[in-house]
C-alpha cells in the first residue's frame, strides 16, 4: 500500500502540479490512515477497507484532537486517494461512495473515554433514592446512545424487561429498539421496584424516571444533574447528556462493531437508506450490543 501512496503523489506532482505544501499535508494524512488501516486493523490490501473501517479510522482521529479544518483536509485527501484508485482500477468500488457517512461522524463533538464514563457512572451511587434513579438514568443513556428527549419520555410500557429492549420513540414519531445491556437493565430494574414507588408520591403516571415532585423530568433538569457528577470526577472537559450519546457510539466502533448496527441503535435514518435498516433483526442488534458494548 505504500508503493500506491508514491504512486499517487508521483500523480499529484508531475501529472497535477499540486503545491509542495498541499502535497506534504496530503501526504501526513494518508500516512496516518495507511499506518491505521495496517497496524490497527490488520489490513493488507486496499480492496478491504469498508465504509466502517473508513469511519472508524475518522472518529479515531477526531478524538486525538484533531480540529475540523485538520479533518476536512484528512477527508480530501482520502477522496482524492481513492478517485486516483478508481481511475487506475487498482479497486473497483470506493468506500467513501456514501460519504454523508462519514460527515456525521465528523460533527460529533467531543466523546469521553471507557474510564471517564466509568467515573462519571461511578458518582451517584445507590444509598438513597434519588442516587438509585439517577444510577438508573445515567447507567441507561449510556447503554443504549438514546436522546435525553427519548430518555425523559420512556414509560413503564418503553421497557420490556423479558427480553431486555427498550422501545423508544425517536424524531418524527420513528419508533426503533434497542438492546439494555445487563447493568443497565439491573439498576433500572432496582429503581423501578425501589426508588419508582418512592417517587410517585400515590400518583398516578406511567412515566419511568420521575423527579423529587413525582413528575417527568425536564431536559434542563437532568442536564443538571449530568454535569453536577461531571464535575466531581474531576473531568477537564465538558460533558453533557448528549456527550453519553456520541461517546456510546465512538465505544462501539472503537469496539469493533459495524457501523450500520450503530446506526439504527441511534436512529439515524438520515445517514442511509432505511432498506439497509430492514435487514437487521433484533438478535442481531443484541448480539452486537453484548459483544462490543463495554457495559454490555
Amino acid at each position: 500500500m505504500r508503493e500506491l501512496l508514491t504512486k499517487y503523489f508521483n500523480h499529484l506532482l508531475i501529472e497535477r502540479g499540486v503545491a509542495q505544501n498541499t502535497l506534504e499535508s496530503y501526504g501526513r494524512d494518508l500516512r496516518r490512515f495507511i499506518f491505521f488501516i495496517e497496524e490497527s486493523k490488520k489490513i493488507t490490501d486496499i480492496n478491504e477497507v469498508t465504509p466502517e473501517v473508513i469511519v472508524e479510522y475518522l472518529v479515531r482521529i477526531k478524538n486525538e484532537g484533531l480540529a475540523a479544518n485538520s479533518m476536512n483536509r484528512s477527508l480530501a485527501a482520502l477522496r482524492g486517494f481513492y478517485k486516483y484508485l478508481l481511475r487506475e482500477k487498482i479497486i473497483i468500488e470506493t468506500p467513501l461512495a456514501n460519504i454523508e457517512l462519514a460527515k456525521v461522524w465528523m460533527k460529533l463533538p467531543d466523546t469521553i473515554s471507557k474510564e471517564e464514563m466509568k467515573a462519571i457512572l461511578a458518582q451517584p451511587g445507590t444509598q438513597t433514592t434519588p442516587a438509585i434513579r439517577n444510577t438508573a438514568m445515567l447507567e441507561l443513556l449510556y447503554a443504549t446512545g438514546i436522546r435525553v428527549s427519548e430518555l425523559i419520555n420512556l414509560t413503564m410500557n418503553s421497557v420490556n424487561w423479558q427480553v431486555g429492549f427498550l422501545i423508544v420513540m425517536g424524531k418524527g414519531s420513528k419508533e426503533r429498539i434497542v438492546p439494555i445491556g445487563k447493568i443497565a437493565y439491573d439498576c433500572t430494574r432496582r429503581y423501578v421496584d425501589e426508588a419508582r414507588p418512592q417517587l410517585m408520591q400515590k400518583k398516578s403516571t406511567d412515566v419511568l424516571f420521575l423527579n423529587r415532585f413525582g413528575g417527568k423530568f425536564t431536559r434542563q433538569g437532568f442536564w443538571k444533574i449530568v454535569v453536577g457528577y461531571a464535575k466531581k470526577t474531576g473531568l477537564q472537559k465538558k460533558v453533557y447528556p448528549h456527550t453519553f450519546r456520541h461517546s456510546f457510539a465512538s465505544h462501539l466502533l472503537e469496539g469493533g462493531a459495524d457501523l450500520r448496527t450503530v446506526q439504527v441503535m441511534l436512529g439515524h435514518a438520515d445517514i442511509s437508506t432505511t432498506q439497509i435498516y430492514t435487514h437487521i433483526t433484533r438478535e442481531r442488534l443484541r448480539e452486537v450490543h453484548q459483544k462490543y458494548h463495554p457495559r454490555g
